[in-house]
């Protein structure tokens, strides 16, 4: 059971990206953030990537911060992509660390035929920049977009998507697909618990059932995009399928001021919740 007065008292943050994919701050950058605005607990949840454990681990423990191991994962079922949360993943599991990397290699060679699309649509952008700018992290589109825009190929980044690599366009290459419950398998047999993310934007209420049948645990009830109503709407269906509810800022860089660390406040509760799916001892004080 748990208690109330940690809902009010403590706040948390449970999706965050770094450098180690699409986000812009370091590692130490997000422990300080966290820690300067006084959450209880984060957890990095990078696109495909785990490589911000074990430093954030050390980091958040000399400051006192609870740092959850997470990552996030997509899947698509009938053209719709969807991505899934995982928590408290073991990130030197050997299954998990080998599709990781599969994955990461694939962003690599999807990056490449992008690329090379846009040129043969006579947009001159050399893949060098790209690396440039994704650095360590596991390359996305919004590496290529911003690259566009560094090399004064478009105006804007949303033109970018708008006109160029956003789905469905030209320049447009699928990604590695999973489906839904190969990733759910894939996060639970690492230890983790499967976390339906940001539904609100995916729009997919009617296959909850679905996943919740193929092995989803839980659902992001708190975030940037999700309304007061769409906080209740989500909160009821993870009552009515018990599951565990999350949330966190979405956080990329500080170009977003509504989606900056600890933005969006999401109770310690949704920690608790999580690790009732475990079976961890939950945090009463």
């Amino acid at each position: 059971m748990y208690l109330e007065p940690v809902f009010y008292r403590k706040k948390v943050d449970l999706h965050i990206h770094t450098v180690h994919s699409d986000g812009t701050s370091t590692v130490k950058e997000i422990i300080d953030a966290a820690y300067q605005r006084g959450l209880a607990a984060i957890s990095i949840t990078d696109h495909d990537c785990t490589d911000a454990y074990p430093l954030a681990l050390e980091l958040g423990a000399a400051v006192g911060l609870e740092v959850i191991p997470g990552v996030e994962l997509s899947s698509e079922v009938d053209g719709n992509d969807i991505h899934v949360l995982g928590f408290y993943i073991d990130p030197e599991n050997p299954a998990f660390s080998s599709k990781l990397k599969e994955m990461k290699d694939a962003r690599y060679v999807r990056a490449q035929k992008i690329v090379s699309n846009l040129n043969e649509q006579g947009i001159d952008l050399r893949f060098d920049t790209v690396l440039s700018i994704a650095g360590v992290g596991a390359i996305g589109r919004p590496h290529i977009a911003a690259a566009m825009l560094k090399e004064e190929l478009v105006y804007s980044f949303r033109e970018a998507f708008d006109k160029y690599i956003g789905y469905g366009l030209p320049a447009y290459v699928e990604k590695l697909k999973m489906s839904p419950k190969n990733v759910f398998d894939l996060i639970k047999n690492a230890g983790g618990v499967p976390v339906l993310a940001h539904p609100g934007v995916t729009q997919v209420d009617e296959r909850i059932p679905e996943f919740v049948r193929d092995g989803l645990m839980g659902i992001e009830v708190f975030h940037t995009e999700h309304p007061s109503c769409a906080e209740r709407h989500y909160m009821r269906l993870a009552r009515k399928h018990n599951l565990a509810f999350t949330g966190g800022s979405d956080f990329h860089n500080n170009n977003h001021n509504k989606s900056e660390i600890g933005s969006t406040s999401v109770p310690y509760l949704t920690v608790n919740t999580l690790k009732d799916k475990l079976g961890i001892p939950v945090q009463e004080v």
